[in-house]
């Protein structure tokens, strides 16, 4: 795999999965992070992915057995099943830097009440609170934040953030809706909003004390 995506020109670095460094990679400061899930353990798939979605987006090689694993498939940005061609790895890799090409290209900052993004440095903040999300978490964030108070259906929102008919379909965009309300939701901050047999839209943030929110399926 290595020698194929060096063939298409990219600069790659080789680690073992099960004694990677999270330190390590930092400071390689990598656009995409290729990961084989089959190599890993539940225990050190669970600890890998944490340490690592932060860093960039992911990659994962599954097996056709593990694709029943919707946690899994949530918690990485693009994944192929093994085995797999050098030419779709590739190409699944070209796909996500282009994306991050053009979000870079974006350079002001988006507002919604209390909820700021900052697209050059990929940040998030909540009353001025930073907030750590997955790079898949905050492309639908950022989406739903430039455009405010417009219902986007679950389809709709799959095909602008992940592009295609991505594996697990709506139940991708709940279990991602999900994961940012619990990272950017309280008391006091309520931002996405649940449009019942519809889908999601983002409001500026609402005062809901005592209120839990939960995602709508």
């Amino acid at each position: 795999m290595a020698r194929g995506l060096r063939h298409d020109g990219f600069t790659v670095t080789s680690l073992s999965t099960n004694s990677i460094d999270h330190q390590e990679t930092l400071s390689m400061d990598p656009d995409v992070i290729i990961v084989n899930i089959s190599q890993l353990s539940p225990e050190d798939e669970s600890r890998w992915l944490e340490g690592s979605r932060a860093l960039a987006p992911i990659i994962a090689i599954l097996t056709m057995e593990r694709l029943t694993e919707l946690h899994l498939i949530g918690a990485v940005d693009d994944f192929v099943v093994s085995p797999s061609s050098a030419v779709e790895i590739a190409a699944r890799v070209r796909r996500i830097i282009r994306q991050q090409n053009v979000t870079d290209g974006k350079q002001d900052m988006i507002q919604c009440g209390d909820l700021v993004i900052d697209p050059t440095r990929y940040e998030v903040m909540v009353g001025q609170q930073p907030v750590s999300l997955t790079y898949k978490e905050y492309e639908l964030l950022r989406f739903l934040a430039t455009h405010p108070n417009k219902v986007f259906t679950r389809d709709a929102l799959l095909n602008q953030v992940w592009g295609y008919d991505y594996y697990g379909g709506a139940r991708t965009v709940d279990v991602h809706i999900r994961r940012l309300r619990s990272k950017l939701e309280d008391a006091t901050h309520s931002f996405i909003e649940t449009v019942r047999n519809v889908g999601y839209r983002l409001r500026e943030s609402r005062a809901a004390p005592g209120t839990p929110h939960l995602a709508g399926n």
